[in-house]
């Protein structure tokens, strides 16, 4: 599954994985060495995010129910928090950059293709 903002054709990932679990959710990305290009991990239900305990940054697009961008955050780095996002249905972490890459930014509609 692919990512891709509607707005403007470009591709924030050719590879999604879905973290929907209760288990899934809690590790995200921990534990990983890396994000690499091209990779995205789609976080369902999510309102906010952490990167304690991680070695990178990563670009974070927080989405409604409708695939809405409500926030875009660039270049999150390791031991930081975001607020709470009420409206947020879910969030796709990227590789860090990836946002600038694909000017994609809050209002943008996104959508999951196969």
């Amino acid at each position: 599954m692919r990512l891709v903002n509607r707005r403007n054709g470009a591709v924030l990932a050719e590879r999604v994985e879905r973290a929907t679990g209760a288990w899934e959710r809690m590790r995200g990305l921990l534990g990983r060495r890396d994000l690499p290009q091209g990779d995205a991990l789609a976080i369902e239900p999510c309102t906010s995010i952490h990167t304690f305990f991680m070695g990178f940054a990563i670009d974070a697009a927080f989405l409604d129910r409708n695939g809405k961008v409500i926030r875009a955050l660039s270049d999150l780095r390791p031991f930081r928090a975001t607020r709470i996002h009420p409206s947020a249905a879910q969030v796709v972490e990227l590789p860090a950059g990836t946002l600038a890459r694909t000017d994609t930014r809050p209002g943008d509609q996104v959508s999951f293709e196969v």
